[in-house]
């Protein structure tokens, strides 16, 4: 796996429960960088967002040779002694637990807040953008539909659906086995780009990762992969919510457009 280079950090609105991309982090192997995002405008708008303690300033350019608190408070400590079930459960290697690489693949999610991590897909060699992630809300399933989850094998297809009964939102995205067993949802953050990746792609599929079963935490159950050749020159996360809010500032991010 090659480590990812870029992160972009989502907010939660824990009253309409819709996630606002509002920053991005970059790390080009010896400064890591952070600029709040055009999405934070919108977060602003609509639910009162407040600049992060440890980046006050939206106009601001923040660069450390060290990862930022608000960033390493989310990488678990080497220490504990669930940390190497915790890599296995991230299907990373052991040379490869570097703290980018960990968060790209956990989303960093904390009970204590309402902020997660999420990776900008690189391309690969062959042309291909792989996009990992961990499905949501299993809690809110069947037990059913957790047994079918823990009987899924590595390399299975799973169909995306649009949920519009959903009281919370909409347009939630639900993953779907081929014999109709409802197995979670798309993360949420990810609704637009995995969508779209699949309408310009449809001989392609969500599959199966890894699956981890109990007593690994619901939220660290199911691992998918999403793989696409890049078409029409589709660029993941390239849409204004995501571009710097400072106007011209260089992107470290390669294939990614800065801000205009």
């Amino acid at each position: 796996m090659k480590t990812p280079t870029t992160l972009f950090l989502a907010c939660l609105d824990p009253i309409s429960h819709f996630w606002f991309p509002i920053g991005r982090l970059t790390f080009d192997g010896g400064m890591y960088q952070f600029v709040y995002t055009q999405g934070v405008k919108e977060a602003e708008e609509k639910c009162a967002f407040k600049p992060l303690s440890s980046f006050p300033r939206l106009d601001e350019i923040y660069t450390s040779t060290q990862l930022f608190p608000v960033f390493a408070n989310r990488v678990m400590s080497r220490k504990r002694p669930d940390y190497s079930s915790f890599i296995e459960w991230l299907n990373i290697l052991n040379d490869e637990n570097d703290p980018i690489a960990i968060l790209a693949r956990s989303g960093g999610e904390r009970e204590t807040d309402t902020l997660a991590v999420f990776p900008y897909p690189e391309v690969d060699e062959q042309g291909q953008y792989h996009l990992y992630f961990f499905v949501h809300r299993l809690r809110h399933l069947s037990s059913n539909a957790i047994e079918r989850i823990d009987r899924l094998e590595p390399g299975e297809k799973l169909w995306l659906a649009r949920e519009f009964q959903n009281p919370y939102d909409s347009q939630a995205f639900i993953f779907n086995t081929e014999d109709h067993y409802i197995v979670g949802y798309c993360p949420q953050y990810l609704q637009a780009e995995v969508f779209e990746l699949l309408q310009q792609n449809s001989n392609e599929y969500v599959r199966v990762e890894r699956v981890n079963k109990s007593p690994t935490p619901l939220q660290f159950r199911l691992l998918c992969k999403m793989s696409v050749d890049c078409r029409n020159d589709f660029r993941p996360f390239s849409s204004h919510q995501y571009q710097p809010l400072i106007a011209g500032i260089a992107t470290a991010i390669k294939g990614l457009p800065s801000s205009r």
